[in-house]
């Protein structure tokens, strides 16, 4: 596979760019749907599409599924349910009014993917990696501030808090879903992907669905109603989840997460064209080092 492990930059880059276009659907989704109706669509309408990727590597590869153990089903799991809750933690903290804030907090993913996957998968990190992290990190943090905010804006813990916690559960959904890659014994790292996606996308959906059916059963209609739309928002969030898994299938998962810091450049284009804002010298600083601390990533990760 060594020949092949460079692929998980293209894969990577094109689960960003697709990512932030599902944001920007599902910012319109949000509107007529609410925060939890949008964010269920993003599953239940990307699952059906996630199936149809798995056929495809089927049709193509020609490999059989993959057996599974309990230990797949742990990963798996772990990374489904850390994804939801990381997602509920970050909308919590939003409602503490510190949008700003929280987007800062939450993009200290990274730097906990690459502790966790020490210590969890023994995935080793050198000290350059190390320092490309850390380097787009500041850049994700630099854009995500405004002048003038100064330390009063980061006083309040709540938010703080939230939005670490956050991010620390992104950082074990990427760590369970590599995991549960690593655990599988057969098939090329592209039939182990497109099936750890399934498997993943399956039991969020039935999770999400559970908790609608008992508790918010007045949102299943409006997510049923909003086919149209919903349909263009699982079609590239699962499209974006196929990018991550296939990059987690062939190389650290910080690694991956760290050039998906990228995801930020893309949606300043969607909102230069969409939304008629341009970027701040500020912004434009945070660029140049989410960048720099990319391409530091990308090359120690090729010349490793």
């Amino acid at each position: 596979m060594n020949e092949l492990a460079w692929l998980w930059i293209p894969v990577t880059l094109f689960a960003a760019a697709a990512q932030a276009g599902r944001n920007a659907v599902q910012r319109s989704l949000t509107e007529r749907l609410g925060t939890l109706g949008a964010t269920q669509v993003r599953f239940l309408y990307g699952f059906p599409f996630a199936l149809l990727f798995l056929s495809i590597v089927t049709h193509i590869t020609g490999d059989a599924w993959p057996s599974v153990n309990g230990r797949y089903l742990l990963f798996a799991t772990g990374g489904a349910a850390a994804q939801i809750a990381a997602t509920a933690l970050m909308l919590a903290a939003m409602r503490e009014r510190a949008f700003v804030v929280v987007t800062a907090w939450t993009k200290t993913e990274p730097i906990q993917v690459a502790v966790f996957a020490l210590v969890v998968l023994s995935d080793p990190l050198s000290l350059w990696s190390i320092a490309g992290i850390i380097v787009a990190t500041v850049g994700v943090v630099l854009m995500s501030t405004k002048p003038g905010m100064g330390a009063q804006a980061f006083s309040d813990w709540r938010p703080a808090v939230f939005g670490i916690a956050s991010g620390a559960f992104f950082a074990f959904s990427a760590v369970g879903f590599r995991g549960a890659i690593l655990t599988l014994e057969s098939g090329s790292f592209a039939m182990r992907a497109s099936y750890t996606l399934v498997w993943s996308l399956g039991i969020q959906v039935a999770m999400l669905v559970a908790w609608m059916v008992c508790f918010k059963r007045s949102l299943i209609g409006p997510c049923l109603r909003a086919w149209r739309t919903s349909l263009l928002g699982g079609l590239l969030g699962a499209s974006a989840s196929q990018g991550w898994f296939l990059g987690f299938a062939l190389t650290a998962a910080a690694n991956v997460r760290t050039l998906g810091l990228v995801e930020v450049l893309f949606a300043q284009l969607l909102s230069r064209r969409i939304f008629a804002q341009s970027a701040s010298r500020r912004e434009l600083g945070g660029i140049l080092l989410i960048v720099a601390g990319a391409v530091v990533i990308v090359i120690t990760a090729v010349t490793a």
